[in-house]
């Protein structure tokens, strides 16, 4: 197989008397079925299956403490599990273990519809929560695409479409209930908008992929579902004409709702999969949102500055069902591009860079794409600077896996040439924990890895992610 191979590491076996235990409390919500275990050791990462030695399905907090508790007293590993959307092998099982599926845990919790907030379980979907809040007049916007799982959009610190008004899942979570590798039950904050007490463990725990504690509630803002919404395709001769047109309506604070690019790849994938008619060009995505008369002068203004910038064909989606269709095709992009070479397998990539930068580093990756053996289509929340790669590879052919590494390492390189990131919302999990280095720093990592062996002294949670070894890392265990 061409599939990029990692070093699975020794397994510990789980004990009998743990198994017991486990069946004994959960029943036949613990499985160690191998079909049951497939399901939650593969993700959409360019790994291979790494499988768990079991599951168990988690209805409530008490489920999550239980299974904490039993793993810490075995020094079995345990991954978090919510709709495993992961695209960096976030939820792969290294280690073996347990794979703790939480996706029964997706109930709201409380609703304070006053004060702009609600609580969650973590196994609630956005789709579902919005679903939820309809009849409310709120609505919650964090949409990275995929229909994941509140939890894991805290785990993961996501981002998406929204980002560029209403910002990632880093400003929109304000506390949450964590279960800690000892099996305790924490807060990391109250529903105040703000606070000055103490450490904020809730950016701790945001962004942390499940390898310092199991996130069982999530407290998030809401906002009130705009008065008027518009959205608008507008084509560009060029990817570079269509980048300019971003930075410069960013540039003079026009506040766009969202603005995604996609290339003329992902553009002629789109039209198949989702039976469009767009032209098959660079094109950017709007959506305005706010009064009638402030998404009238936000458009106008847009539009004005796509035509400085060879914008053609600039296209109106003002129903509710034209809008639903062109993003679900936006976000079916991933799922058209597969189509574009049947059988193929996929590595994705994102990258994230000042806006000022975004012209020349899309540049650079359309050049580098190019001379590539295999196809690719390039699609972006370049409001925030944010754009992803997708390279459609031969699962058989080790070089073209190869290559697509070798791009990958080129892009982020690239990236932080710039004062980047390798990642804007994928997350590291284990595929880009080699530029952990690099973008962070020897002092950076050490005092990470001190927060590891401080909430997790036995390295249970989620072991092998995120964090690449260092010479003075000391083992665990």
């Amino acid at each position: 197989m061409g599939q990029m191979s990692i070093e699975q590491r020794l397994r510990k076996p789980i004990p009998q008397a743990m198994q017991d235990a486990l069946v004994e409390r959960f029943g036949q919500r613990f499985s160690m079925a191998h079909a049951v275990r497939e399901h939650h050791g593969r993700d959409e990462s360019p790994f291979p299956n790494m499988l768990p030695d079991a599951v168990v399905f988690a209805q409530s907090t008490d489920d999550v403490v239980f299974v904490v508790k039993a793993c810490a007293e075995h020094g079995i590993a345990l991954i978090p599990y919510g709709a495993g959307s992961s695209l960096e092998g976030h939820l792969l099982a290294i280690e073996g273990g347990i794979s703790l599926d939480v996706s029964a845990m997706n109930q709201i919790v409380s609703l304070n519809a006053e004060d702009l907030t609600v609580t969650v379980q973590p196994g609630i979907t956005r789709k579902q929560l919005n679903e939820q809040l309809r009849d409310t007049g709120l609505f919650f916007p964090i949409d990275p695409g995929a229909d994941a799982s509140i939890g894991g959009m805290a785990a993961t610190r996501a981002s998406g479409t929204n980002a560029v008004r209403y910002g990632t899942m880093r400003e929109n979570v304000l506390g949450l209930e964590v279960v800690s590798a000892q099996g305790k039950v924490l807060r990391t904050a109250r529903r105040a908008r703000k606070s000055s007490a103490g450490y904020d463990l809730t950016r701790i725990f945001v962004g942390s992929e499940g390898t310092l504690g199991i996130i069982t509630e999530v407290t998030v803002r809401l906002y009130p579902q705009p008065e008027a919404v518009s959205a608008a395709v507008c084509h560009f001769p060029s990817m570079k004409n269509a980048v300019a047109a971003v930075i410069q309506t960013i540039q003079m604070g026009v506040p766009v709702a969202r603005v995604e690019l996609m290339d003329s790849a992902a553009v002629r994938a789109s039209n198949a999969y989702s039976k469009l008619s767009l032209r098959e060009t660079p094109l950017l995505l709007f959506e305005f949102h706010g009064s009638p008369a402030g998404v009238k002068e936000q458009a106008e203004t847009v539009q004005e500055i796509a035509r400085d910038h060879g914008g053609m064909d600039f296209e109106w989606a003002n129903l509710p069902e034209e809008r639903n269709r062109l993003w679900t095709a936006r976000h079916n992009a991933y799922f058209a591009g597969l189509q574009l070479r049947p059988g193929c397998h996929a590595s994705t990539t994102d990258v994230c860079v000042p806006i000022s930068r975004l012209a020349q580093c899309i540049d650079q990756a359309t050049d580098l794409l190019a001379k590539a053996s295999f196809p690719s289509t390039i699609v972006g929340h370049v409001g925030d600077g944010n754009f992803h790669v997708l390279m459609l590879l031969d699962p058989n052919d080790a070089s073209e896996w190869q290559e697509s590494e070798a791009l990958n390492h080129a892009l982020v390189e690239m990236a932080l040439s710039v004062d980047g990131t390798c990642t804007g919302e994928h997350g590291i999990g284990l595929h880009k924990m080699a530029f952990m280095h690099e973008e962070h720093g020897e002092a950076a990592l050490e005092l990470m890895w001190a927060l590891k062996r401080a909430y997790d002294p036995a390295n249970i949670l989620n072991p092998g992610k995120v964090l690449p070894p260092l010479g003075n890392t000391p083992n665990f265990g």
